[in-house]
């Protein structure tokens, strides 16, 4: 019987690294922004040299990324939808949550712009197209941009839901962008991801600069105790590198040689009441 449970327990420890996640692997659960962008293109191949270490990543609306995060499905994660992160981490589903950087939505949509939305506020523009009838494109998938389009809709308060005008396409936001054009219709994009697809979308910007557009990104480890899949560490080293000094400065220059501007602004450190959270 000795014999037997000295075997058990030795067949449990060998086994015992293959019930976890591979350790040199790190899920990232993302919004599409974050891809559609380019900007993970630049980032994973520097991390993963840095580290070692190799990044798997899934670009999801934040939404659905949470609730990856949430089965244990994930690592770590890279989101942009506040009010939803606040209640994950309330619900124990994280372990940190760090600021790492903003950048802003906009209302785009076609030079024509049927509801003369153009140099209006976000709320009086969503107004505007309500009242024309004008096809605005939802991404409908519970994404950070569809959290945000909707207390847009509920501060002009307007109900589009159930509208002809009001189309769901329950797709990420490159390709949300390509319906709007397609269908000469409006929608609410963050600016890096439509500035990186503009060519050739023929959808201009027309609303901009409003506070109330603010788009802010944070990195969340996830709670180990949640799954036994977790790669910890491996979470851990990614938050880290995308606060970290040297990576910070290369999301500030990100965009500014083919757009003469940044597409997203570092924020790691700062007091979030600066950025109104």
């Amino acid at each position: 019987m000795k014999r037997l449970i000295l075997a058990v327990l030795t067949l449990t420890l060998l086994l015992a690294p293959f019930a976890h996640a591979d350790s040199r692997t790190v899920i990232l659960a993302t919004t599409t922004s974050t891809q559609d962008s380019g900007l993970l293109d630049l980032l994973v191949p520097l991390f993963e040299k840095e580290s070692g270490l190799q990044v798997k990543t899934i670009a999801v609306g934040s939404g659905q990324a949470m609730k990856m995060g949430e089965k244990g499905e994930a690592d770590v994660l890279l989101v942009h939808s506040p009010d939803a992160e606040k209640k994950f981490m309330a619900d124990g589903f994280g372990a940190t949550r760090r600021l790492v950087m903003h950048n802003d939505f906009i209302i785009v949509g076609p030079s024509a712009d049927p509801a003369r939305i153009k140099g209006t506020g976000a709320t009086d523009a969503i107004k505007r197209i309500a009242q024309a009838g004008a096809f605005f494109m939802s991404r409908g998938d519970n994404s950070g941009t569809h959290a945000k389009e909707k207390v847009l809709w509920k501060g002009a308060g307007v109900n589009p839901d159930g509208q002809k005008w009001y189309q769901q396409t329950g797709l990420g936001m490159g390709q949300t962008l390509n319906v709007a054009a397609e269908k000469k219709g409006y929608t609410l994009t963050d600016r890096a991801t439509y500035l990186a697809l503009k060519k050739g979308l023929n959808l201009v910007i027309l609303v901009e600069g409003d506070s109330k557009l603010l788009n802010i990104y944070h990195v969340i480890e996830l709670a180990p105790a949640r799954s036994p899949k977790i790669n910890t560490a491996g979470g851990k080293a990614f938050a880290d590198f995308m606060v970290a000094p040297k990576t910070q400065g290369v999301i500030g220059r990100f965009g500014v040689d083919k757009f003469g501007a940044p597409l997203f602004f570092p924020d790691a450190g700062k007091n979030p009441a600066a950025l109104g959270l």
